[in-house]
């Protein structure tokens, strides 16, 4: 994971090294947690994770004014126009693969009213998001992805407000938080799949991915959070729920995670459903693939070129029944 190290002096004799690992802002309140003793920590607000060496009072004090200097720094950098930085291992959050009935129709959607941007590399038609690429295919029918292991995933938005004002305007199918109002769900014309929104009024920019939602039964979220961490080098912890108080084990890859909330029965498999499968972009398809091989994993086929791009793809599915694609240059 890529980290942006601040060496901050205090008073003139002390150096203390702080370790951003990862900030971002999360909800409107304005906040952050440090770590102690190079624990690693996900704050309930501005989730601010950091390393630090802190040992005496006085250090720990300056340790924490550091943090918040750290955060913004980190805060009043733009949102990145692509994909993030890969973590440790050089992955990062990469697309999402949807099956709808009107691709061009799809288009239009996502960039009008949530606000992506069309891009193209080669014969790849991709929404870009900060931190992800929407994908469509064309499918007469897909069965929704209720039910399925990858229920929904979420975005972010600077004011809440003025999107739902040009959803309403448009006719577009959206609710609101019964608990929270600033979150709540978009629901995507003529296609069975919803995506959840909410407002963060200190976000760079208008709009950006945020997280995937996955539920595993209860028993199982130790393990699934252990193996995206092993695979693909996510950085297990908690954030705050956004629909009610609480919880949510997660996975962090940069700014956004893989959320893991319990479902009561075992879910089935993504493949052939509406959200078919996630993405992850690797900076090396096949010492990736090597990576894999040294935990006893493989894809389910050889690694293959895209025609008319610099861009290669493979397939795994996880134990739990997440399709997924491993891209390398699949940014344009």
């Amino acid at each position: 994971m890529k980290r942006d190290r601040i060496r901050v002096h205090v008073a003139r004799v002390q150096v203390i090294e702080i370790t951003v690992i990862q900030a971002w802002p999360d909800t409107d309140e304005q906040s952050t947690t440090v770590s102690q003793a190079g624990s690693r920590v996900c704050a309930p607000e501005h989730r601010l994770i950091i390393e630090s060496q802190a040992k005496s009072p006085v250090t720990k004090t300056c340790t924490r004014i550091a943090a918040v200097c750290c955060l913004l720094v980190a805060l009043s950098r733009p949102a990145a126009a692509q994909l993030a930085p890969p973590n440790d291992i050089g992955v990062a959050l990469g697309h999402m693969h949807l099956a709808v009935k009107d691709v061009e129709a799809q288009k239009q959607f996502w960039t009008t009213m949530l606000g992506g941007t069309l891009v193209t590399n080669g014969p790849l038609v991709l929404v870009q998001f900060p931190g992800i690429y929407i994908m469509l295919r064309q499918a007469d029918a897909a069965d929704p992805p209720a039910g399925s292991i990858v229920d929904h995933f979420g975005l972010v938005y600077r004011d809440i407000a003025a999107a739902r004002e040009r959803w309403k305007a448009a006719g577009v199918k959206y609710d609101v938080g019964r608990i929270n109002p600033n979150q709540g769900y978009v629901f995507l014309p003529d296609s069975p799949i919803r995506v959840e929104v909410f407002g963060d009024p200190s976000l760079p920019g208008p709009v950006s991915m945020d997280h995937i939602h996955l539920y595993p039964v209860e028993a199982d979220i130790p393990a699934i959070q252990a193996w995206y961490a092993k695979v693909f080098g996510g950085l297990p912890g908690k954030r705050q729920r956004v629909s009610q108080p609480g919880l949510i084990d997660c996975d962090y890859f940069h700014r956004f995670q893989l959320s893991f909330s319990a479902s009561n029965t075992k879910r089935v498999a993504t493949k052939g459903r509406a959200i078919d499968h996630l993405g992850f972009d690797v900076r090396n398809l096949d010492q990736f693939e090597q990576h894999l091989a040294d935990q006893g994993l493989k894809f389910e086929e050889p690694p293959r070129q895209i025609p008319n791009t610099k861009a290669r793809v493979a397939f795994l599915t996880d134990p739990w029944g997440t399709y997924i694609e491993v891209t390398e240059h699949l940014a344009p």
